[in-house]
């Protein structure tokens, strides 16, 4: 018999994408995206088969500066305005480690991500609910996002590393 899968919506009211990368080498500035969409489909109820779909809305970009979110926006970095979306669509996942394609811009990398599985509960509604939170890191170079600054010191005024969290409820539809 073969097991049927089961489509899982991401909640974004008790959902998180957030980023942080290093400002001129001496502190970290967070991030992140408030408009996105996610799904994962799994037969498995430890979601080891699970495979998963995000999408980030780049226009949503919020590091609690209104100029430097205008920048982030602009082709110096995402231009929201020709690519709309950041997205990813999984290759593999094995309980701990999530593996897939990441698209920023017009280009696509593969890129793994360290998961942790916080469990499934019904909440007070009868709704089903899983938990997860995806960490990693990506090179933003990578995705030709080139920009930078040098400051009067010497010192680049955005790192090249960019960390990722997500925390992610998904409902079971």
């Amino acid at each position: 018999m073969e097991n049927t899968k089961n489509t899982w919506k991401i909640d974004e009211s008790h959902s998180n994408v957030t980023f942080k990368v290093k400002h001129m080498m001496i502190s970290t500035v967070s991030g992140e995206f408030e408009k996105f969409e996610g799904s994962l489909e799994a037969a498995k109820e430890n979601f080891e088969d699970a495979q998963f779909e995000f999408s980030l809305e780049v226009a949503s970009i919020t590091t609690k500066n209104k100029d430097r979110d205008t920048h982030l926006k602009s082709d110096d970095f995402f231009n929201a305005e020709k690519f709309p979306k950041l997205k990813f669509k999984s290759t593999s996942f094995d309980g701990d480690t999530l593996k897939g394609d990441l698209t920023i811009r017009d280009v696509t990398k593969p890129v793994s991500l360290e998961v942790e599985y916080n469990g499934t509960a019904v909440d007070p509604y009868g709704q089903t609910k899983a938990g997860f939170e995806f960490k990693g890191e990506i090179n933003r170079k990578d995705f030709n996002l080139t920009w930078n600054g040098v400051t009067e010191a010497g010192n680049i005024v955005v790192s090249d590393k960019v960390r990722m969290i997500v925390d992610a409820q998904f409902i079971k539809q």
